[in-house]
């Protein structure tokens, strides 16, 4: 059930990264060894980063900047990219797009930990009206969550 995920994530037309996101997922993952799901996905899916800084220096194949404000360079990209645009991480990334209206979809994994403290996915005082659409639980406890947003 798990591998229905991760290959909705090789399906989608693009990923879509915060910079912090985009260095910190493909440079962990394109080091790992051991075989795995997500690396080939990761390294040949068509990437695009939002960044504020216009020179950001981009290493990893397929990938292409996205400068300037996230709310009008992604607007664009939509309007560009046939298909689904997912966005891996990258929750100021993600909370600029919700607060846009820009995102009608979230797969959200919810690890069965408390820390008692932490950044929200949403800011203070932010409502998002969100629809189930399908919930499976990995064999580690992982929740993972498909919401649409109404």
């Amino acid at each position: 059930m798990v591998g229905r995920f991760v290959g909705g994530m090789g399906r989608a037309a693009a990923m879509l990264f915060g910079r912090r996101s985009y260095d910190d997922l493909l440079g962990y993952w394109t080091s790992v060894t051991e075989p795995n799901p997500f690396t080939e996905v990761l390294v040949n899916s068509p990437k695009y980063v939002a960044s504020r800084q216009g020179g950001a220096r981009l290493d990893h194949p397929n990938s292409t900047l996205l400068a300037g404000e996230a709310a009008g360079t992604v607007a664009r990209l939509k309007g560009e990219v046939d298909g689904v645009i997912r966005v891996l991480g990258s929750g100021e990334l993600v909370r600029s797009l919700h607060a846009a209206g820009l995102v009608e979809e979230y797969i959200l994994l919810v690890h069965p930990i408390v820390l008692g403290s932490g950044t929200r996915l949403f800011g203070e005082g932010e409502r998002a009206d969100l629809a189930l659409r399908e919930a499976i639980t990995t064999t580690t406890g992982v929740l993972i969550a498909r919401y649409r947003v109404k």
